[in-house]
Order: C-alpha cells, then sequence, then structure tokens
C-alpha cells in the first residue's frame, strides 16, 4: 500500500509483512514514478532505499486489523 500527501513530501509504504514507514523528503515524481513502476519493489531499492530519510510507524497495519477483528 502506498500512500503519499503533495505538502509535506511524506510517502507511507507498507510492505507485505504489515510493517509501515514514513518517508521524508520525497519529490512528487518520485512518487509518480513508484506508482507507475512495473515493479515497485525493484523501483523503491533502486531510487528510495537509503536515500531518504524514513521512520517506522508505531503500529504495523496487519497488528492493528487483527486487533480490531478480536474486538
Amino acid at each position: 500500500v502506498v500512500a503519499y500527501e503533495a505538502s509535506s513530501q511524506l510517502l507511507w509504504l507498507e510492505f507485505r509483512s504489515g510493517k509501515v514507514y514514513r518517508y521524508f523528503d520525497i519529490p512528487p515524481a518520485v512518487h509518480q514514478n513508484l506508482i507507475q513502476a512495473v515493479s515497485k519493489g525493484a523501483y523503491f531499492n533502486r531510487i528510495i532505499r537509503g536515500r531518504f530519510p524514513y521512520s517506522r510507524e508505531a503500529h504495523d497495519i496487519r497488528q492493528s486489523r487483527v486487533s480490531s477483528s478480536q474486538s
């Protein structure tokens, strides 16, 4: 899953593991190219990983879904 906020150039990525990371200072063109990439994983590894600051979100999406479905 990919989410992007152009005004603050924040990119959120949910990986297959369910872990969510927020990437900072992502130009709009990088986001657009990621969305259009044939292989998002290859694009991420080549263009984003190790080149932009990031933080891991406190809650993983899958953990939240499991917790809320058990309530």
